[in-house]
């Protein structure tokens, strides 16, 4: 496991055998553990052995905390409850009635994987109802020894939240804050249908900003402590891929026709060229003023 702070962790789930794509947040303290995103059941081996090299077992997991039931985040969730019937679930009155019943959930996953299903996210196992601990936003629990404040924080999707460790100032945001995979230097803002709000979604971006957290801790993939420049980048990107998305809707032709055009990706890729350079540029002027600061 790889530290966070005292009593905080995260795990590299090795999603389809590849690194940092996946993450789960884990706080243990004397009382037990708790996970935040536990992942695709896929990946439920991965869990299980790189918790239990950090000394933790399913058995002392008292509560998973979802940010959102895609089922990248929380398709683990049914398997670990059968598992330890101890166990409670945190999650958004929104998303609660497609932990007891998936069918829904499942079905719309699979209009986007046809065929891929077992392979990516493994078995998406329901949740008893009786062990769901439904969440609104603006509650303050406590969970694996830590303190955690809750926003309401949709836009990726509408039953998503946020969770807010103050005394470790470590912000759990799932997807809110968007996708940041690899070498770290390009946010992408996750848009799967059918819920995404945009407006919402910046909203919930000035309400992450307000608790003045120290990290932001993304899904995918792990800590950020620039947490100020990720969030307006964010934002800025989220401007970006809504007026790409227009204009290539104002053109003409097929859906078909317009995907196979492939007019969004180049230019994200522009502007990923674009935001490296206005970095590395930012990063000169930082380190002259520093050599004459000094």
């Amino acid at each position: 496991m790889n530290t966070l702070a005292s009593g905080l962790s995260y795990i590299d789930l090795d999603f389809l055998g590849v690194r940092g794509v996946i993450a789960t947040a884990v706080l243990h303290g004397p009382a037990g553990a708790a996970l935040i995103d536990p992942g695709p059941a896929s990946t439920l081996p991965a869990l299980r052995g790189r918790l239990a090299r950090g000394g933790i077992e399913i058995g002392d997991v008292r509560a998973i905390l979802l940010t959102h039931i895609h089922l990248d985040h929380a398709g683990a969730t049914g398997a670990l409850a059968r598992e330890n019937p101890s166990l409670r679930v945190y999650v958004h009155e929104n998303g609660a009635p497609h932990m007891v019943n998936p069918e829904k959930l499942i079905a719309s996953a699979s209009r986007l994987w046809p065929g891929e299903m077992d392979r990516l996210w493994g078995e998406f196992l329901p949740v008893p109802a009786d062990r769901l601990e439904v969440l609104k936003g603006g509650e303050r629990i406590e969970a694996g020894g830590r303190r955690l404040d809750i926003a309401y924080t949709p836009g990726h999707a509408s039953h998503h939240v946020s969770y807010f460790c103050g005394d470790a100032g470590i912000a759990f945001v799932g997807d809110a804050c968007g996708i940041r995979l690899q070498s770290g230097q390009f946010i992408m803002p996750p848009t799967p249908p059918p819920d995404i709000d945009l407006e919402v979604w910046r909203e919930s971006l000035a309400r992450i900003g307000a608790w003045r957290a120290g990290t932001l801790f993304v899904t995918h993939f792990g800590p950020y402590v620039l947490v100020d420049p990720h969030l307006t980048e964010m934002a800025d990107q989220l401007s970006l891929v809504a007026g790409l998305v227009k204009a290539s809707l104002a053109r003409a032709g097929s859906d078909e026709e317009l995907r196979s055009r492939r007019t969004i990706r180049p230019e994200l890729a522009r502007a990923r060229q674009i935001l490296a350079k206005t970095r590395r540029a930012q990063l000169s002027t930082s380190e002259l003023r520093n050599r004459n600061s000094s």
